[in-house]
Order: structure tokens, then sequence, then C-alpha cells
């Protein structure tokens, strides 16, 4: 007969204060991943270019042109992706998905053929602090905040550049990209006045995420606990970095898709996103039958139909 001598002892307050600092540590200076294939890889001609962020940070990108075509798209990634996508299939990049069960690797090279052969060209950048582009901010992660000034980077880049300066633009951000999207729009909405529409690829409060990962670890009552230890890394609260405050400034044709059982949030956090953009111009789009985000973010270059659907009524 068992004698409960071998059940798990609970932590102690210090084990807690370690494991919600590593976390905050973790989440504060995430991961790079590198770029392991280029749009040559989908038999895309493309060019490597360059180009500054509002702030001056130095954004890597590739962009793939569409012969006769007026119409650009601009793509971001989410947090610790790049241009590419993320290679979550091999260490040690994987680990950061194996308890969600996120562990195959996300291309998003199919995607700009995808949008290539549908009639559009394609401007796609790292975000800073990600794939080959500058640091900014000493690092740090912020929720997309700082990402913003890399979304207005890339318009102004778009209407700078003679060949670009003319074309209808459309925007494709993923995850951490769209809450710099929606943060850029919030706090600078000048920018956008010209921008035909919007793809929003699951974006994310910090709160809802951080808030499942606790719970998954038992330590669902130690939230604020975790927000201040962020706080002390990185500045800011969860509640500064919510897509569902900035989501009220939109003005834009916004499509917004979400895996609906992503075990890293909730679909009240999405929802909550979707609600708050004030336009009747707004689609939700919600992917059944996994609970894997990682699905969320092949999505389009699986079923495809809806998205260019979006592009095409906005951006003709």
């Amino acid at each position: 007969m068992a004698d409960g001598t071998d059940r798990q002892q609970p932590l102690s307050e210090e084990q807690i204060g370690e494991r919600l600092g590593a976390i905050a540590r973790g989440w504060s200076h995430p991961l790079r991943s590198p770029l392991l294939r280029t749009p040559a890889d989908e038999g895309l001609d493309y060019e490597d270019v360059t180009f500054p962020s509002q702030d001056g940070v130095p954004l890597e990108a590739w962009f793939i042109p569409c012969t006769g075509s007026d119409r650009l798209v601009i793509a971001n990634h989410p947090m610790m992706f790049n241009r590419y996508g993320c290679p979550t299939h091999l260490e040690p990049w994987r680990s950061f998905g194996t308890a969600s069960g996120n562990t195959f690797e996300v291309d998003y090279v199919a995607d700009y053929r995808i949008l290539h052969e549908a009639g559009y060209n394609v401007l796609t950048y790292d975000e800073r602090n990600f794939g080959l582009s500058g640091i900014g901010n000493g690092g740090l992660n912020s929720g997309g905040r700082h990402q913003g000034r890399d979304v207005i980077g890339s318009l102004l880049y778009a209407r700078g550049r003679e060949d670009l300066k003319h074309m209808a633009i459309g925007l494709f951000s993923r995850c951490n990209g769209a809450n710099a999207n929606l943060y850029a729009i919030h706090t600078q909405p000048r920018h956008f006045d010209d921008v035909r529409c919007l793809l929003l690829c699951q974006p994310l409060s910090i709160r809802s995420i951080m808030t499942r990962e606790l719970e998954q670890m038992g330590l669902a009552d130690r939230v604020d606990q975790l927000e201040r230890e962020i706080q002390l890394v990185a500045s800011v609260t969860f509640d500064q970095m919510s897509p569902n405050l900035w989501a009220r400034s939109v003005k834009t044709p916004a499509f917004v898709y979400q895996v609906h059982d992503d075990v890293l949030t909730t679909p009240a956090d999405v929802q909550a996103t979707f609600d708050a953009i004030p336009i009747a111009q707004k689609k939700l789009h919600w992917i059944q039958d996994t609970t894997l985000r990682w699905d969320g973010y092949l999505e389009f270059q699986r079923r495809p139909a809806p998205m260019l659907a979006w592009l095409d009524e906005y951006m003709a």
C-alpha cells in the first residue's frame, strides 16, 4: 500500500519565485531563429532589401515582384519567428512548443508563392530583434509595441520606393506582428489612411497566454506575481500589451482568424479583439478541429480561399 511519500511535493515560495523569474526572463528576451528557406525554394524571383524602422532600427526583408500587378501585400511574423517562419521541428526552438504540441516547422515561404500566384507583390521583413534585423529597445519583448514602429517603417519604405509607391497596400500580420499592427494603428493612425485591408492572424493578449501557461503549471493564482516579474525586466504590464484595447482604433477592413481551441489562449480573448473593431467591414474566421496554434499559422497555405477573397474584395 502506498504511503504517499512519492507524491510530488508542493513548490516552496522560493521555487515558485524562481520559476516565475525564469518565465519572465525568457519571454522578455526571446530566441532568434534562423532563416532556413528563401523564396527561391518556391521558384520565386526576389530581392534582398533593407530599410529602417520608423526609429531607425535596420530591418532585413525580401521583396517578391509580380510583373504587371499594382497590388502589394506586406507581411510580418510572430514572436521568435522571422519572415521564413520558424524551425520548431529543431532544437532549441522545438522546446519552445513542446508543452503545447507545437513541435513542427512553420514555413511561410509557401504563403508568398500563393500570394504571388494570386497576383500580389510581396514585401516581408524580419521584425526588430528577430531573424536578421537589428536590435532595438535593448532586445526586449513588448507584446508588439516596439514592433509597431517596424510596421510603419515598412509602409514608409513602400511609399518611398518608386516602383511601389502607387500600389494598393494590404497588411498580412501574424500574432506578435498582428499586435504590432494594431498598436501602430492605435498610436499613429495617419499612416494607415490608404491601407486597403488587414489580415490579422491570431492576435494575442499577453495576459491570456501567460494565464494559460500558469494554469497548466498549477500556478493559476500567480498571474499578478508573474506580471510584476515581467514588468521588472521589460518595463511593461499585461494591460499595456492588450490588442483588445488597440483594436478600437481600427478603421481598415479587417479579417481576423484564429484556432478556436488553441491551448495557448482562449476564444474569448480573440473574440474581444474582434468585437473591439468598431467598423462593419470585418470578419472573424475560426479554425476548428485542432488545439495547435501552429495550425493557425499554416491555415493560409492550406486553405487560402477566404483570405484571398478578402484581399481581392478590398484591393481590386
